[in-house]
């Protein structure tokens, strides 16, 4: 006789005020500054809502009205939408470049690249040419200001480190 192998599920809660699937949980909840009610959007794995607005009340005006599977999949939408413009809005601020011309048509890429370090935060200054080859890479402060003046600077000066 072969072995049984138990696999055990995922049971997906699907209520009327909580609702599973595709990685995130809805949860209706009792609006704490007015009489109405909220849903908070919840993405497995974390421990708080990526997205908190406001849910319809039912026909009797007093209770929510139920999640359904509509709803949830337009609340997915929109959380992930949220996190995504949060993600470009991170990656934005910690990934800055400008092109630099040169003599004649070409041009020089300089990247600014900041790693968030809790304990030692720093960025890296490269500069890249036409054709993606790495011309030179420097590691500087966090707060360094890039611009096509500041990158200019560093490609007149060799490629030395700035000192501000």
């Amino acid at each position: 006789m072969d072995d049984l192998i138990e696999v055990e599920e995922d049971v997906l809660v699907q209520e009327d005020r909580l609702w599973q699937g595709n990685g995130w949980t809805a949860r209706v909840i009792k609006n704490e500054d007015d009489d109405g009610w909220a849903v908070a959007m919840i993405k497995d794995g974390e421990a708080e809502p990526a997205l908190v607005g406001p849910w319809t009340m039912g026909r009797d005006k007093k209770n929510p009205k139920p999640l359904d599977v509509g709803a949830f999949n337009t609340l997915v939408k929109t959380a992930s939408e949220v996190i995504r413009r949060h993600e470009q809005q991170l990656h934005a601020q910690l990934h800055k470049s400008v092109r630099v011309h040169t003599v004649g048509a070409a041009y020089v890429t300089v990247n600014l690249d900041i790693t968030a370090d809790e304990d030692d935060p720093y960025a890296t200054l490269t500069a890249i040419d036409p054709f993606g080859e790495e011309l030179a890479q420097v590691r500087v402060a966090p707060n360094f200001k890039l611009s096509v003046a500041s990158a200019t600077a560093w490609m007149e000066s060799g490629y030395r480190k700035p000192s501000a």
